[in-house]
């Protein structure tokens, strides 16, 4: 059996390898002549992506170059600290999440896949599928033709596959923020180990760590209307540092000191969500991760959950004969917990939307210590890191 897998990102080379791991030829198509070092700036894996890359034998080289934060630590954008909550099951932080540039991580997971044999087609841009009942035949925008027994759409939010598996699908939501983030050198800040710092500012909502090498990581999340996304690709990093300087202006250090201290790439996205998508495969043809059912990054949980999507659709795979069977058994054991994830997400991003006028942020301001001093001993949302499964389990088909 050969399986096609589209997208060279977290969850394409994760689901290579799995399958590789069950016995499947695989080949990756890789839409980008070759990976960008600083795509997407850096994310949160969680407790249970770890696991998976455990389960990889990868979780120690991430580590390499990885930031443990089992706690994040909210501030007011007056400098009074709001409280702290765990970045990971409440009451265990052994099990915390770390922060990692999602080009490392995507690179561990390339070297990965390319150690173990696995073939990688660079350029490869997905442009359409089709399926003969035996194969499905993937053809690319340079005019290569792929074929194989099962293609996995790993392709992103602007999935190919998904709107061959489900012409109808919901289309991506925009979340009414744009996350504008880098790297920032010499703000003369310590380290912060084990944490990372949320600014509730007065006109933007603010992230940052720093490392043990006094490099900071940050981002902010400015509430927008949806942009034009052409639009938002010509905006230079100076012009968002200049727009950012002028939105925390009133905030305290060392917000303005990082903005001040900012340099090399700055990257900008609009947030958007994928939820209530009714359909996961057709066919010969699947997706995971973002291509099905994306989530905004403040839950810290998209990588982990495209990672377990990996881990259960190998393992159904593994455990069926009926490749059919096999991915409707994924669909079944994924859909309630990636569609309370995303809504999770969503709450938070209500959070991070600025607010009108002094007296709305007084008020928020009053209220979120309280609000967190629950959360950090609150075990309701421990189901986020558990997502229950294992690869030694069996799948029932």
């Amino acid at each position: 059996m050969k399986a096609l897998v589209a997208g060279c990102g977290v969850g394409g080379p994760a689901v290579a390898l799995y399958l590789r791991r069950i016995g499947w030829d695989v080949e990756i198509l890789e839409a980008t002549q070759e990976p960008d070092p600083h795509a997407g700036a850096f994310l949160n894996v969680a407790t249970n992506g770890l696991t998976v890359l455990r389960d990889l034998g990868l979780a120690d080289r991430l580590m390499t170059d990885a930031h443990p934060c089992p706690e994040l630590v909210m501030w007011s954008g007056g400098g009074k600290r709001l409280g702290v909550v765990p970045n990971g099951p409440a009451g265990d932080p052994a099990r915390g999440s770390v922060v990692v540039r999602r080009g490392w991580l995507q690179q561990v997971l390339k070297d990965a896949a390319q150690e173990a044999g696995i073939p990688i087609a660079f350029g490869a841009r997905l442009s359409a599928i089709e399926e003969d009942g035996a194969s499905v035949v993937a053809r690319t925008m340079d005019g290569r033709e792929f074929v194989g027994d099962l293609l996995v759409g790993s392709d992103g939010i602007g999935s190919i596959a998904r709107r061959y598996v489900d012409p109808a699908a919901p289309k991506p939501k925009y979340s009414g923020l744009i996350s504008v983030g880098g790297y920032a050198g010499n703000t003369g800040l310590k380290p912060t180990p084990g944490e990372q710092h949320f600014v509730f500012g007065r006109r933007s909502f603010f992230g940052y760590l720093v490392r043990d090498d006094g490099t900071t990581y940050w981002f902010a999340n400015v509430t927008k209307p949806e942009p034009d996304r052409t639009a938002l690709r010509q905006i230079s990093p100076e012009a968002w540092l200049d727009e950012l300087k002028d939105l925390h202006r009133d905030d305290t250090a060392p917000v303005p000191q990082i903005l001040a201290a900012a340099t090399g790439v700055v990257g900008a996205y609009p947030v958007y969500d994928l939820q209530h998508v009714p359909q996961w495969s057709r066919g010969r043809v699947v997706c995971i991760g973002d291509a099905i059912h994306a989530t905004s990054p403040s839950a810290g949980q998209g990588a982990s959950l495209t990672l377990e999507d990996a881990q259960v659709l190998g393992r159904c795979l593994r455990d069926s004969s009926d490749v059919e069977l096999a991915l409707k058994t994924f669909h079944q054991l994924r859909h309630q917990r990636t569609e309370a994830v995303v809504a999770y997400a969503q709450k938070i991003n209500k959070q991070k939307k600025t607010t009108s006028g002094r007296v709305s942020m007084a008020i928020r301001d009053a209220l979120l210590p309280i609000f967190l001093r629950k959360a950090a001993t609150d075990t309701t949302v421990n189901w986020l890191y558990d997502p229950g499964t294992r690869w030694d389990e069996q799948s029932a088909t």
